[in-house]
């Protein structure tokens, strides 16, 4: 009897880790592909993708985030095509994934770093009438990411990306921007994504910058 409780629980232990094993298979082969996407209609449907995997693996807030992303990447990809007017659509997208991550991982400074760049999506959609509404939100959002995470190199990007794009009568610039960029290459080195699924993106966007005239 003892035999038999010992092998049902080496069963059980192999199954378990085979669903793991395959999960994070899955996750990974969407993770690469997200950079890669062209089309708003691509990003949607790999959200959708992410979507479907947090929706099986109920307690694990990475599907989550990365279907926000995605999303996130369409909106600036509409952005870059001239069709703002959708962003607000999308950025509601956006923070229905973010919800549903941050129920499951609250106080997450990446969830946060999102959150940021989803009220950028929203300003964009109307700077002039939504600045004052917005950057305080999105300024925020990244001020708590950065308390609960501070070297994160994800948020060291975003600040670099305002300053760059920020005129000189405003307080940025590109020169600015370009040493935040630096900085943040610097903190890839020594930051690490806690698994292997933890969000890791940001550097090739960086080095993208650093190698503009």
């Amino acid at each position: 009897m003892k035999n038999l409780f010992l092998t049902a629980a080496l069963v059980f232990v192999g199954a378990t880790t085979f669903a793991q094993t395959a999960f994070e298979k899955a996750m990974t082969e969407k993770i690469t592909t997200v950079e890669g996407q062209k089309t708003a209609d691509e990003y949607t449907a790999l959200a959708n993708d992410f979507d479907r995997m947090g929706t099986k693996e109920s307690k694990n807030w990475l599907p989550y985030y990365y279907a926000a992303y995605a999303t996130i990447q369409k909106g600036r990809n509409l952005m870059q095509s001239g069709k703002t007017n959708e962003l607000d659509a999308v950025a509601a997208d956006a923070e229905k994934y973010i919800a549903k991550a941050e129920a499951l991982s609250p106080d997450n400074a990446e969830l946060f770093i999102l959150k940021k760049m989803t009220s950028g999506l929203r300003m964009m959609a109307d700077p002039m009438s939504r600045y004052m509404r917005e950057a305080p939100i999105a300024q925020q959002a990244l001020a708590k990411a950065e308390s609960l995470d501070p070297n994160n190199p994800r948020i060291t990007i975003l600040k670099a990306e305002d300053a760059y794009f920020t005129p000189e009568q405003f307080g940025g610039s590109k020169a600015k921007g370009t040493e935040l960029f630096k900085k943040a290459v610097e903190q890839f080195t020594t930051y690490k994504p806690k698994t292997s699924l933890d969000p890791n993106w940001g550097k090739a966007e960086a080095q993208y910058f650093l190698n503009q005239k």
